[in-house]
């Protein structure tokens, strides 16, 4: 009996080394270049954040007008490390999860340097005055069909991964991911169609655009997050999933509720009545499938406290999962039709609400995903416990600075528009120094994220050290055989699975 399970744990370990060694190239490759674009994005935040509060900074330059950075910036942040970090992780997972060596590697390279080519031309047109003024949409029309082909290249072997796995259950983050990339095409193809396509009446445009933004945020974004959170938290922990049941509730009231989002920015425009209070009704409803999938995983880490602590994966995906609540508390907070929507509706309380979702949810379980992957896929440990922790408490510091201070600045900035009696300065007034306070906490973020794109860097020049303890914990828990360099991928135990 102990012979036939050796047996089984060496061909186990054998068949997920030779599926890291598949994906290592494609998967770096998004990983790395998505990092570096998170830098451009945070580069052109800061510089748009000083301009809300100093109009003279770098105004010799026509194409670092505010207008344009602040477009490029969340642009960059979305297609160029938001995108390429759910590929990165996404490829990967599925394969992992199909126990598929990846058979198309070269392919997806090639697809991820066309997608690469779209936002570099998209971000370079924004800043030379060619943007469609859509917001999330910005890039030039001619963009969208080749973001569209690439990524179709990239995940249709993932499709066919899932297709061909061998025959047993179908776990909850499949469920997440594979709904995620079903959703997107859907999404996109739908709203670039209506608007560049068949344009329409300009007022439905704005709705099409509104949808099209909160679609992504709740219907790609937060479903790969939540997908990733499940797979990484059983499989460093080694306990399994808290409750299926909550699982399932999570997973089909996401589906359910929340395309209906997102036309709540337009009330009171000349459209149905009930059209906007249907959009807010849904973005606050997020909060069922946000809180079941948190205290879901919430309860299966807290199991073991120490291993939170210890753990980089952990710790920066119970932050993200922390994220996830305060995300979803917001969505409550900022649409109640008959108090706070109108203040918020014109105010930077929204970019406030897009950031906690895109980086102190989104980013974090992506920041814990690639310090889980990367070791596996170079055989090789990260340099530095010194510099995840200042990635850590940096990220951590200024993105609840720049989300909050964006958030309560909005709502003073929306009180000061709604004050007819006074003049328009009043609310930019009011604004000044929520905007200050943004800027500084972007180089903050900016300064850790340096450090973190060249640590990156060096993991896919496989410079840092070989190590059969990758992920640093090689003290401590490190002998666990629950900790992450246990890797178990069998998943019976440790993630909840489908029937």
């Amino acid at each position: 009996m102990s012979s036939v399970t050796t047996d089984h744990s060496v061909e186990d370990a054998r068949l997920r080394a030779g599926i890291d060694r598949s994906l290592r190239h494609p998967v770096m490759f998004f990983l790395t270049s998505g990092a570096a674009w998170l830098a451009v994005s945070i580069v052109l935040g800061v510089i748009s954040s000083a301009k809300v509060h100093s109009p003279g900074f770098l105004d010799s330059c026509s194409w670092l007008t505010y207008g344009r950075t602040q477009a490029a910036h969340v642009n960059a942040l979305v297609y160029g490390w938001g995108f390429q970090a759910a590929f990165g992780v996404i490829v990967w997972m599925i394969s992992r999860l199909s126990r598929q060596e990846c058979k198309a590697a070269g392919i997806i390279l090639t697809a991820g340097h066309v997608w690469n080519l779209g936002v570099t031309f998209g971000v370079l047109g924004i800043l030379f005055g060619d943007g469609t003024g859509m917001p999330w949409m910005e890039f030039p029309a001619y963009t969208w069909p080749v973001l569209l082909l690439s990524y179709f290249a990239i995940v249709i072997w993932s499709f066919i991964q899932f297709k061909v796995r061998p025959e047993g259950h179908v776990y909850i983050s499949q469920w997440y991911l594979m709904a995620a990339m079903i959703w997107f095409p859907w999404v996109f193809l739908t709203a670039n169609i209506l608007l560049h396509v068949m344009p329409g009446n300009p007022v439905m445009a704005a709705g099409i655009n509104a949808w099209y933004k909160s679609s992504l945020i709740f219907l790609f974004f937060t479903p790969v997050a939540i997908g990733t959170a499940f797979y990484l938290t059983p499989k460093v922990t080694g306990r399994p999933i808290h409750s299926y049941s909550l699982a399932k509730l999570g997973f089909w009231s996401l589906a359910i509720i929340m395309p209906w989002a997102g036309m709540q920015k337009l009330t009171g425009a000349p459209i149905p009545y009930f059209i906007p209070y249907l959009g807010a009704t849904a973005t606050v409803l997020f909060f069922i499938p946000a809180f079941t999938a948190a205290v879901n995983i919430l309860r299966t880490a807290i199991s073991d406290v120490d291993l939170v602590n210890y753990s980089p994966t952990l710790r920066f995906t119970m932050a993200g999962v922390v994220g996830l609540i305060v995300t979803a508390v917001a969505a409550v907070f900022l649409n109640l039709p008959n108090s706070t929507l109108k203040l918020t509706q014109f105010s930077m309380s929204g970019y406030g609400f897009e950031i906690l979702a895109l980086y102190a949810f989104f980013s974090f379980v992506m920041f814990g995903a690639i310090y889980f992957i990367v070791p596996r896929i170079t055989q090789r440990e990260w340099l530095s416990r010194r510099l995840i922790i200042m990635h850590f408490f940096f990220s951590v510091y200024g993105i609840v600075t720049v989300a909050l201070v964006a958030i309560f600045g909005g709502l003073q900035q929306g009180i000061g528009q709604e004050d007819f009696t006074q003049p328009w300065e009043v609310a930019a007034t009011r604004a000044y120094p929520y905007a200050v306070a943004i800027t500084t906490s972007w180089c903050l973020i900016l300064f850790s994220n340096v450090f973190f794109f060249l640590h990156l860097t060096v993991m896919w020049m496989r410079l840092g050290r070989r190590s059969t303890h990758p992920t640093l914990l090689t003290s401590g828990h490190g002998n666990s055989p629950h900790g992450e360099e246990g890797d178990i991928d069998t998943l019976g135990s440790s993630t909840a699975s489908a029937h």
